[in-house]
């Protein structure tokens, strides 16, 4: 029975990180984006009409929908669960890009891109970490949820090359429409693998191993017995202040992940794709070595350390975007680290959210915490176009995306919740009691 529960945990995991890894083709925007922007200037029949700085807005208001219908589709996790849940994302997702596909209206975009895809994505989302969270231990929490979550920033590793080969062999319509129903159809079958687990299903692991060993027995049990609704939590300033680092995380990745292709151009030419899928990687890392981090060094002290060194990056994107000829490897590895930087934001605040507020709302409190990313991703996406178009450089996005990080890497040591010191206290315990011979 145990082998079971086991493999339907394990089943569920590579469901919800192969949903996500449908649902990242977000994340492949600048190609996307690119493409358009060339037929802008190109001009002629059938082409788009656009002004070159709005050219973001849909992937602006994709990363602001996305955000908002997280509570909603979070609300529907925790009460329908996550297959009715994760289905409905595929539809939506699938539906937005077919609508796309035959137009190149501002305002259909807008809609079919931004509103319908942006919640499909919300829904498949929501769907995939609380289950997979469900069905292993608590030390695992930041683990599991890079894993799940992996598969969001890993998708342009495909997405980026397959959607610049289609973009050259069948055009930006014809394109979109292969994705549309590729996603409806991939994220239908991986729907029906995410269950939870059994009531009264209790995973083995560090509550158990330690039930008899006194002191440890009531540190666990404080921890695992965290619940808050979401009017509670959102009473507590431990949110508020979550909610502004991930603003400030979430915005400042997004930023260079919508212009990595158009930031690639200048010394990487037709290959620049190849930044887009890179930064996949490291984005997708980020996630998987953030989570582990966090499991033994704590999340405050892993999210301040990974926002100080994403600041670092900012500032040194700089000269080497700014560069008029050579640089693609400076490129590509500022575009990995970025990413892997980036990447870790998405592991941290869900394992954040339930250490902190527990799991019996999580679907709807994580949405709320989430809020954020989209707000983040909505505002900065804006200004750095607003700023490209002004000046023609994005040295100004950098520089301000920088000093906000130099100011979340203060604000992460303000973390103070009762349930993130408790967390702390016993995963030095696991790792002082697993390094002993």
């Amino acid at each position: 029975m145990m082998a079971e529960q086991v493999d339907r945990g394990r089943s569920v995991l590579l469901a919800g990180t192969g949903i996500n890894l449908a649902l990242g083709v977000l994340y492949t925007w600048s190609i996307f984006k690119e493409a358009i922007r060339q037929s802008i200037e190109t001009g002629g029949r059938g082409s788009f009409g656009w002004d070159l700085a709005t050219l973001n807005d849909p992937y602006a208001v994709c990363c602001l929908v996305f955000a908002c219908a997280m509570i909603l589709a979070g609300k529907c996790q925790d009460v329908l669960g996550p297959r009715w849940t994760a289905m409905t994302g595929g539809l939506l997702v699938g539906l937005g890009f077919i609508w796309v596909s035959g137009t190149t209206s501002y305002l259909q975009w807008i809609l079919g891109f931004g509103v319908v895809a942006g919640t499909g994505i919300a829904f498949g989302y929501s769907s995939a970490t609380p289950a997979a969270l469900k069905w292993f231990a608590p030390t695992l929490t930041g683990r599991i949820a890079g894993i799940v979550v992996s598969g969001f920033g890993l998708a342009s590793v495909y997405i980026a090359p397959l959607a610049t080969y289609l973009l050259g062999r069948w055009g930006l319509r014809n394109s979109m429409l292969f994705f549309g129903a590729a996603f409806l159809v991939v994220v239908g079958i991986l729907s029906f693998f995410l269950v939870n687990p059994p009531h009264g299903y209790v995973p083995k692991g560090f509550v158990e191993r330690r039930a008899q060993e006194g002191p440890n027995a009531q540190l666990r049990a404080a921890f695992h017995e965290a619940s808050l609704r979401p009017m509670e939590m959102l009473r507590t300033s431990s949110f508020w202040l979550l909610w502004v680092l991930y603003f400030i995380g979430a915005g400042a990745g997004l930023m260079v992940i919508g212009n990595v292709a158009g930031m690639a151009k200048k010394s990487m030419g037709s290959n620049a794709f190849l930044a887009v899928a890179i930064l996949a990687i490291g984005n997708a890392a980020g996630r998987i070595v953030a989570g582990m981090m966090s499991d033994r060094l704590g999340r405050r002290n892993t999210l301040a350390a990974m926002f100080f060194l994403q600041a670092l990056l900012m500032f040194a994107a700089i000269p080497v975007t700014n560069a008029t000829g050579g640089g693609a490897l400076l490129v590509v590895l500022l575009a990995t680290f970025i990413g892997f930087n980036y990447g870790a934001n998405l592991a941290l605040f869900p394992s954040f959210s339930k250490d902190l507020y527990g799991m019996k709302s999580f679907g709807i409190n994580y949405g709320l915490l989430f809020t954020s990313w989209g707000v983040g991703g909505f505002i900065m996406s804006r200004v750095s176009q607003s700023l490209l178009s002004q000046t023609g450089s994005f040295s100004a996005s950098f520089i301000v995306a920088g000093v906000l990080l130099f100011t979340g890497t203060a604000g992460s040591f303000l973390i103070r919740g009762e349930k993130e010191q408790i967390r702390e206290r016993a995963a030095r315990l696991l790792a002082a009691q697993t390094a002993r011979p």
